[in-house]
């Protein structure tokens, strides 16, 4: 169990109070968002929160697909002895071999190590299960014993100079590398001879069994590149394993002949979003074609599609948990974004600068990212604390979530053509959830934009100079790392990664951490005729490009 401020909120049970969301495209948005999504009191609000977050953090579907034995993982991490199996199932797992703790497997499927008291700026909960160690990790309770599996924090946890962030993008999530890894280890291991050799209780190798079963139903693709995740076409492939019924059901020809699908040829690889964007949109995913419908119901079903769950299972588990839902729910939707001046000094901010920014932002940009009324602009202003002065005390986006083109790459927009499936399942039309193509993406709101780094939806732009930037003038490739030292990894003048001799050496030795845009699906360009230039000319000098830095790091 995880412990915190979040112990004891299990109980909650104000459903009467729900039911009046409005989750279909039509409902107005106020322009400050619905944080309080289901429109709690204030104090039952908080208790939701704090259960919510619990639920993010220990994945709360017991029925999901895929658990990985939690005896086995141990038996091939710690164990020292030999066999022919244990090394064979070590090469298949990649990297198995080099690593000797949970949490060194924990670490290569990229979770977030937990907070310490001094660096818990977000009040996370600590866990003490004296199993995991890392944000994202859940040890489920099955029929057969404890499994192995990833929550939501897993690709919405990420670590900022050595805090972690609720509801920040993972910059480096390896969930779909290692179901692909899982899935061809487990797929050549008999479950009988694998007990035998690891001695392994009946109850494991029945969990390795239903797990074998399950993953027969799985497809996934590797990402292009660190950073991005492919759970689109996860779901889909994974869709192309199954019947084509209104549960999708199993089907051992389909698992063995999957169906052909468009997906396969496109590069649907994008970037996970922010959780705290939510509250201000009434059309979900990157490009808003999810139309209607409870995101979390809409990810829930999507990720047991991805772990070869039986839907009808699913389906009553998922009536039996509305509770849990409910919290999962407003946890998200009340996220909010992390501060510059959580991490920098409030000093480290040309005020003046910034206004100036505050003007050319106002001039052009609020007609796709909303406005930002900002602290110094209040009558009050003179008597702020540094930090106070920066903040933005009220954000006006719009009241119908927009969906434009500006010619960024449009293979993950188009991919989603492949999942219009979802709309005959039975879950989908119970729980509202509809899928629309749209041509482009949603420009989202900008809170927190400075700690969002790399920009657009494939991860194309390595900073906020480069989205301000001619697309032709764009970095053409650029390495990648983990931000954990404030001078090292993170350039504050572009706001994003270091470029030219400033990059860390050990990024440059990983292939993996260099990003082509002359990918299919990995362009860079767009964004900027009608927007930075005229004309084919930029409307912005380099000293205006920075004032508008400044003043969107104070978002």
């Amino acid at each position: 169990m995880r412990i915190g401020f979040w112990i004891g909120c299990g109980w909650l049970a104000l459903t009467s109070q729900l039911g009046a969301t409005d989750w279909s495209q039509e409902a107005s948005i106020p322009s400050e968002g619905r944080g309080n999504i289901l429109q709690l009191p204030a104090e039952d609000e908080a208790r939701y929160v704090q259960a919510g977050w619990i639920h993010a953090l220990d994945y709360p579907v017991e029925v999901t697909g895929v658990t990985v034995p939690l005896e086995l993982l141990q038996d091939l991490l710690i164990d020292t002895y030999e066999t022919p199996l244990r090394k064979f199932l070590q090469k298949i797992f990649k990297g198995l071999s080099g690593l000797h703790t949970f949490d060194d497997f924990e670490a290569l499927v990229g979770l977030v190590p937990e907070p310490d008291p001094a660096h818990n700026l977000y009040q996370i909960p600590v866990q003490n299960n004296g199993i995991s160690h890392r944000l994202g990790t859940s040890i489920i309770a099955t029929a057969n014993g404890p499994g192995v599996s990833f929550s939501c924090a897993a690709c919405h946890m990420s670590e900022l100079f050595g805090v972690p962030v609720p509801g920040l993008t993972n910059r480096f999530p390896r969930a779909n590398e290692f179901f692909i890894t899982g899935r061809t280890g487990i797929a050549l291991v008999e479950p009988h001879l694998a007990s035998l050799t690891f001695g392994l209780s009946d109850a494991t190798r029945r969990m390795l069994q239903d797990a074998k079963k399950s993953l027969a139903r799985v497809d996934a693709r590797m990402p292009m590149k660190d950073g991005l995740d492919t759970s689109l076409a996860h779901v889909a492939l994974s869709l192309s394993r199954r019947s084509k019924d209104s549960y999708a059901t199993p089907s051992g020809w389909f698992e063995t002949f999957p169906r052909p699908d468009p997906i396969r040829d496109i590069v649907s690889d994008s970037k996970p979003a922010p959780w705290w964007n939510v509250k201000y949109k009434n059309r979900w995913l990157l490009d808003g074609s999810v139309v209607s419908g409870n995101p979390i119901y809409t990810n829930i079903l999507w990720n047991e599609i991805g772990r070869g769950t039986d839907l009808q299972v699913l389906e009553e588990w998922l009536d039996g948990h509305e509770q849990e839902i409910d919290e999962l729910t407003a946890a998200v939707f009340a996220t909010r974004a992390p501060r510059y001046t959580d991490f920098f000094p409030a000093a480290s901010i040309d005020l003046e600068a910034a206004k100036r920014g505050q003007k050319l932002f106002n001039g052009n940009c609020v007609r796709c990212h909303g406005s930002y009324e900002k602290a110094w602009d209040q009558a009050d202003a003179a008597q702020l604390s540094p930090e106070d002065l920066l903040a933005t005390v009220r954000v006006r986006y719009f009241s119908q979530t927009p969906v434009v083109d500006v010619g960024t790459d449009p293979q993950r927009a188009a991919s989603m053509q492949s999942l219009l499936q979802l709309n005959d399942l039975a879950i989908s039309q119970r729980k509202g959830i509809r899928i629309t193509v749209q041509k482009g993406y949603v420009p989202p709101p900008l809170e927190g934009i400075w700690a969002r780094w790399p920009y657009f939806h494939n991860n194309a732009a390595p900073s906020l100079c480069a989205v301000l930037t001619a697309g032709s003038k764009r970095p053409a490739f650029y390495y990648a790392g983990e931000a954990r030292d404030k001078d090292r990894d993170f350039d504050a003048v572009c706001n994003g990664y270091p470029q030219g001799n400033r990059v860390p050496a050990e990024w440059k030795k990983n292939p993996r951490r260099r990003y082509n845009s002359s990918i299919a699906g990995l362009s860079n360009k767009g964004h900027d005729e009608g927007i930075f230039l005229k004309d084919g000319q930029e409307m912005y000098s380099d000293a205006q490009k920075k004032d508008l830095i400044m003043f969107l790091k104070t978002l």
